[in-house]
């Protein structure tokens, strides 16, 4: 496959509505999203920087989810919500235990 004629193909998940239940996992998800991303760039000897520089290692982003600008919760919160509603376009129930 010619790499510049990849066309991404995401599942359409156009009509699928996350309930308001799920709104909480959705953000803790997107939390925990970061926290991934941080500790795996952490452990490839990434540190925190004000501007990012691949060759020095450096990133905005390595703070904690709170300290995130806005623009970057919402790729995370984009990013949980999209795979909440693929589970359930795919016949799966997400319950809370009580």
């Amino acid at each position: 496959m010619n790499k510049g004629t990849y066309i991404p193909q995401p599942v359409d998940l156009t009509g699928v509505e996350l309930p308001d239940d799920m709104k909480e996992i959705a953000e803790m998800m997107a939390q925990n999203v970061h926290e991934v991303w941080a500790k795996n760039r952490i452990e490839q000897g990434w540190t925190y920087g004000p501007q990012r520089d691949d060759i020095a290692k450096k990133h905005p982003c390595l703070v904690p989810y709170e300290e995130l600008p806005e623009e970057e919760k919402l790729y995370d919160r984009e990013t949980s919500i999209e795979t909440l509603k693929l589970i359930i376009k795919s016949g799966y129930e997400i319950k809370k235990k009580l």
